[in-house]
């Protein structure tokens, strides 16, 4: 019982901080103080239902200090603001598996397909290419998850099954696109950990209107600590 309360006290001030407005900074030493992975865990649980928090994490089982989780607040607040100079991509700031700071960015397929394509378009390829560069390949310990969706429409002659799976198969092969470009463009393999497709699952929007069926049409790349990065922290050496 006494565990389940310091969660909730926990959790409760997580929602505070963030109506706030606090930085990475802030909210990793709250985690940090009081968590170990378990406790770390139900609040990745319980924030990343709408992040999808719960499918992304270093798998660790050591607690995380308070200094350790400033000092990777602070590393993802960097990390964020590199993140935000990428072109046509929403970023925010979410917890992983381990009730870590991470960040969520969130790229349109309309930006980066065409309908029913898997295919990049230039300016995709381009945005692409500023995110390795400018993020990738100067926070390497970050690792990455690369998740692709569709909005729930039929394709001609399918049914609603046949469309799911279709919608599927697509979501990860846009994924998967994604994951080749950076790849190409120089990303190190060992940080995109990876890259799955949740087809029309898991809507941000009403999939009964077009700028809904837009707005469930897109990728999601995750950045998130390594166990490099948590190493270094528990340790103090992370800058």
């Amino acid at each position: 019982m006494k565990t389940f309360k310091f969660g909730t006290v926990i959790m409760a001030a997580l929602i505070i901080l963030s109506s706030c407005g606090a930085s990475n900074t802030t909210k990793g030493g709250l985690i940090g103080g009081g968590s170990g992975a378990a406790v770390g865990a139900l609040i990745g649980n319980l924030i990343g239902k709408d992040t999808k928090g719960t499918l992304i994490g270093a798998g660790i089982g050591a607690a995380v200090g308070t200094g350790a989780g400033l000092l990777i607040g602070k590393k993802m607040d960097k990390a964020k603001a590199a993140a935000e100079a990428v072109e046509n991509a929403k970023v925010e700031s979410v917890k992983d598996a381990n009730g870590l700071d991470a960040i969520k960015m969130t790229f349109d397929s309309g930006i980066l397909f065409t309908t029913g394509s898997a295919t990049l378009s230039a300016e995709a390829k381009k945005n692409l290419n500023d995110f390795t560069n400018n993020v990738l390949k100067v926070y390497t310990d970050c690792d990455v998850a690369i998740q692709g969706y569709t909005d729930n429409q039929g394709w001609k002659n399918s049914t609603a099954e046949q469309s799911a799976q279709k919608n599927l198969t697509l979501s990860q092969n846009r994924a998967d696109a994604v994951k080749s470009y950076l790849l190409s463009a120089g990303a190190a393999a060992t940080q995109i950990k990876s890259s799955t497709g949740f087809g029309q699952a898991n809507p941000v929007a009403d999939n009964s209107t077009k700028a809904g069926q837009e707005q469930n049409r897109r990728v999601e790349v995750y950045l998130y600590a390594s166990e490099a990065m948590i190493k270094a922290a528990n340790e103090g050496t992370l800058k």
